[in-house]
């Protein structure tokens, strides 16, 4: 059996074929195309025509190959949005969660809602890039205008087959949701006075949506196929992917944003939870996924794209390894710090966090990736300990999945700092979980677990256990006294 999954990143997207043979899965990358915000009049904005240009080329690349592919989903990350018009086209700028907007939004959000009534009604965490925030900000033309607010992976699903529909997953994301009543949040709705016919009915994951629009299976050769919202949000799909058993364990989606959680049948809801700043997001068959939405490779991305920029160019393998060569803990930083969320220079604002916290500058590319390394593995094992608190749970295995699971020593420090073993993989677990909830919707696999087990059958983890214990709870002990 053969299915397309369309996995949308923030640095790139690609059109993935998934093939299921007996309890073997397969995947296959068609097409991969840059993706990025670019600076425009408004801030920076996503390039929705030219993805979805990208996409159709996929298309056509899928259909030349000749086989019978069942379906197809898109995934994307959370909080970005469509707004659609009433002759249901997307209306433009579509914002970046990072545009200098959204402080306009908080501002507006606070002035009619307190924290702790958001919080109560949605259980997500408060972070400056919530959709709930950008909504705040948009113009009052624009709010009027549109008709439909669509999460960005079930925008990329209506363009295909022209169904309009808001996947739980990824609605649970917006601060829009409530987890509690499975609906919008329409106490936050009725504040802004957002008509409620202008949010879409909710769908769970693993939904037939319609077929591929006539137009575009002309266009590329292929057949109607079936348009399934897997799981819209990347997260959600990773975190299906996740080859685990039994209980006390734990996920990290890596990637330019890290999650950090556990899977769990109910919210959780508390003073508690709102002030360690966890989130509830939905998974797969209605399950929560408890987790904090912290900062991941962006840190290393951005040093390596500045260093760049200045005429050195190292692939991620190699700033690997020459962070293993230079010194252990000379410097650490809290990651989490605000300067680092869209700093012009990357290396100087570590370099000034460093001088205002009395520690060495890290000079040298290999000091400097090191350090961010050794503090993102402090910071996963710090949001471990909260939600194992918040849970009453002993977390036994970590799980990481996505692009950082390729760094093994971000994986055998994360390790460390956490004192459980890490199971890191699959590197490709987003178009994974996609293709997977895809096969169990079409009956071609019973269940999750079974689609778990396909998972731990057909890919190559890696695991790494707890070392250097003493040395690592003398560096979380600094690393407190930074957060």
């Amino acid at each position: 059996m053969h299915y397309l999954a369309c996995d949308l990143g923030a640095e790139s997207g690609r059109l993935m074929l998934g093939t299921l043979e007996g309890d073997r899965l397969s995947l296959e990358e068609l097409h991969r195309f840059p993706n990025g915000p670019v600076e425009t009049e408004h801030g920076l904005c996503w390039e929705i025509p030219r993805l979805f240009s990208e996409l159709k080329i996929g298309l056509k690349i899928a259909a030349n190959r000749k086989l019978p592919i069942k379906s197809i989903s898109c995934d994307a990350w959370g909080l970005d949005y469509f707004l659609l018009d009433e002759s249901g086209e997307v209306m433009e700028p579509t914002f970046c969660y990072r545009n200098s907007r959204n402080q306009r939004g908080i501002d507006r959000t606070l002035d009619k809602l307190s924290w702790e009534a958001i919080y109560e009604e949605t259980g997500i965490q408060f972070v400056q890039i919530n959709s709930l925030f950008q909504m705040a900000a948009e113009s009052t033309g624009r709010i009027e205008q549109m008709q439909t607010f669509l999460p960005l992976g079930d925008g990329f699903n209506y363009l295909l087959c022209g169904v309009a529909r808001a996947e739980i997953s990824l609605a649970s994301t917006t601060q829009l949701y409530n987890p509690r009543t499975g609906n919008w949040a329409h106490k936050i709705l009725d504040a802004f006075n957002w008509g409620h016919e202008k949010f879409p009915e909710l769908i769970p994951s693993g939904t037939r949506l319609g077929v591929l629009k006539s137009e575009l299976a002309e266009e590329s050769g292929l057949d109607r196929i079936e348009v399934i919202a897997s799981c819209s949000h990347d997260t959600g799909s990773a975190v299906a992917a996740v080859p685990a058993e039994g209980s006390n364990w734990a996920y990290l989606s890596s990637g330019t944003w890290s999650l950090i959680g556990v899977e769990l049948p109910e919210p959780i809801i508390t003073d508690q939870s709102r002030e360690l700043n966890f989130t509830n997001e939905i998974g797969y068959g209605n399950t929560v996924r408890l987790l904090r939405n912290c900062i991941g490779m962006w840190l290393l991305s951005e040093c390596r794209r500045m260093w760049t920029t200045e005429g050195q160019e190292y692939d991620y393998a190699t700033l690997t390894q020459i962070a293993e060569e230079a010194k252990p803990f000379t410097s650490l930083i809290n990651p989490e710090d605000e300067r680092f969320f869209k700093p012009d220079n990357m290396p100087s604002a570590i370099a000034e966090f460093c001088r205002e916290t009395n520690q060495p500058e890290p000079n040298a590319y290999g000091a400097m990736v090191r350090c961010v390394l050794e503090s993102l593995a402090l910071l996963y094992a710090q949001r471990l300990k909260e939600a194992e608190e918040l849970t009453s749970q002993s977390i036994k295995r970590l799980h990481i999945v996505g692009g950082g699971s390729r760094n093994a020593l971000l994986n055998q420090f994360t390790s460390n700092a956490c004192g459980v073993e890490v199971i890191a993989g699959p590197t490709e677990a987003t178009a994974l979980g996609n293709v997977l909830v895809q096969a169990i919707t079409l009956g071609d696999l019973p269940d999750l677990a079974s689609a778990r087990q396909v998972v731990a059958h057909s890919m190559d983890v890696e695991s790494f256990q707890p070392e250097d214990s003493a040395v690592w709870e003398a560096a979380i002990k600094r690393f407190k006294e930074l957060t």
